[in-house]
């Protein structure tokens, strides 16, 4: 049974429906597939195993803070080096999001859908039933595959920190092996 939540975050001056529930630091980061830019199944936890994975949740990479957000990580990634992987994940299709990354020159974020069956913004909470579109949150998951850091912004047009965001990544970085 999916959770509703009605006293979440507003779309314009109404509360939005959000569909799952809010995952937490500490817990096990849920396993959830999406899909690619050919449409096949991605699972980021299983794809990134062993990495510390950022998980940026946008409602459409056809939006000025969306754009920000998703060039901002990219240009975030490419001081990373390969141990830290990130994913932007939002419900734009598959062709539209590959489409978005070639004009925007978006090489180092992986860019994924949830288009199909929502699995990721059911399972984190994300979900704004009346748009169809996730909202705004960020989430680094460590080598160990828990949640180290987890975000939900209070509105959809607020970008993350992202030094924050980066601090926690390397700090998961340099935690030892479990």
């Amino acid at each position: 049974m999916v959770t509703v939540r009605t006293d979440v975050i507003k779309l314009g001056d109404k509360f939005a429906t959000v569909l799952g529930d809010d995952v937490h630091v500490g817990q096990m980061a849920p396993e959830f597939t999406c899909v690619g830019p050919d449409w096949t199944p991605v699972n980021p936890l299983q794809e990134s195993k062993g990495k510390v994975i950022i998980l940026s949740a946008v409602p459409s990479l056809d939006t000025n803070v969306c754009d920000r957000e998703t060039r901002r990580f990219n240009q975030e990634a490419a001081q990373l080096g390969d141990d830290i992987v990130i994913y932007t994940i939002s419900t734009d299709f598959p062709m539209a999001q590959k489409r978005w990354c070639g004009a925007a020159g978006v090489d180092k974020v992986r860019v994924i859908s949830d288009v199909l069956e929502t699995d990721f913004g059911l399972k984190y909470g994300l979900l704004i039933k009346e748009r169809r579109y996730l909202r705004r949150a960020v989430f680094v998951v460590g080598k160990d595959g828990r949640l180290v850091y987890v975000n939900y912004l209070p509105s959809l047009g607020q970008e993350p920190d992202y030094d924050e965001v980066i601090a926690a990544a390397r700090a998961a970085l340099a935690q030892p092996d479990a």
